[in-house]
């Protein structure tokens, strides 16, 4: 299975320097990329458990497959409580507005400076808008790991979504980037409602040895990491396969990226 996997991670991909440390756990450093309203940004935490657990031995709580499966995910909570709906209107560009109007606990102008619509041109099908919101999460390993950030899929919704999330993959170890939270609204018809608190995303980490374990940690904005990341900024405005610069962000990549936070 070690070596399946490890052929998987290496197609058509780049090599990496560093070696693998046969250390059972993986540290992924993880910072928040903003100067303002952090504290709205909570810390990536473990995958959720259900409520409730079975009294009996053989009950789904004490699944090993279960307990290993969700111990392997990480979540990211939302930052707001919003209720939105979208807007079209004759001979004016697509929106989103606030539910609430002026009772919605996020003033308007700071909802639009994290959030946008895509342009029509670029949605995956004529009647399903795209939305992004901006966030602050970047993600970064010193060790080959690629990162997939998916829909919470093991969570209940009270309020269901009225379309889905875009998912995505990335080597972070190469590919540090912030990440967005998309959406394609399938039923325009039906607000679109996001509870602080409640996950928003999940995150999946692969690596050469699917026996290790990822370990979390928050690390420092160093000027090296600074540095790094501004080669990869922005490239999307002059190139459309990000992914064919992998070999020149892999050839450029300082040794050591990570630096524990320290408080």
């Amino acid at each position: 299975m070690k070596t399946i996997l490890s052929s998987l991670l290496r197609v058509n991909e780049p090599e990496h320097n560093n070696s693998i440390t046969g250390a059972r756990t993986i540290d992924v450093g993880w910072l928040l990329q903003t100067d303002k309203a952090s504290f709205i940004w909570d810390a990536p935490r473990r995958l959720s458990k259900p409520e409730g657990k079975a009294a009996h031995a053989k009950g789904v709580s004490y699944c090993p497959a279960v307990i290993d499966f969700e111990a392997r995910y990480f979540e990211i909570p939302c930052p707001l409580d919003v209720e939105l709906r979208f807007v079209l209107e004759e001979g004016k560009k697509p929106g989103v507005a606030l539910i609430a109007g002026k009772e919605a606990t996020i003033r308007p102008k700071h909802l639009n400076s994290m959030m946008t619509v895509v342009n029509r041109e670029e949605w995956r099908h004529p009647n399903r808008p795209l939305i992004q919101f901006i966030t602050p999460y970047l993600f970064v390993t010193d060790e080959p790991v690629y990162m997939s950030q998916l829909p919470p899929f093991c969570h209940y919704f009270k309020i269901p979504l009225p379309g889905v999330m875009i998912d995505g993959r990335m080597p972070i170890h190469i590919w540090p980037r912030p990440l967005m939270w998309a959406f394609e609204w399938y039923d325009t018809n039906k607000p679109l409602v996001l509870k602080r608190g409640e996950p928003w995303f999940y995150l999946h980490f692969e690596t050469s040895d699917p026996s290790r374990r990822v370990r979390m940690v928050e690390v420092e904005m160093t000027p090296a990491l600074g540095e790094y990341l501004s080669g990869l900024t922005g490239v999307t405005n002059y190139v459309s396969r990000t992914y064919s610069l992998f070999r020149t962000a892999e050839e450029r990549r300082p040794k050591k990226l990570l630096s524990p936070k320290q408080r």
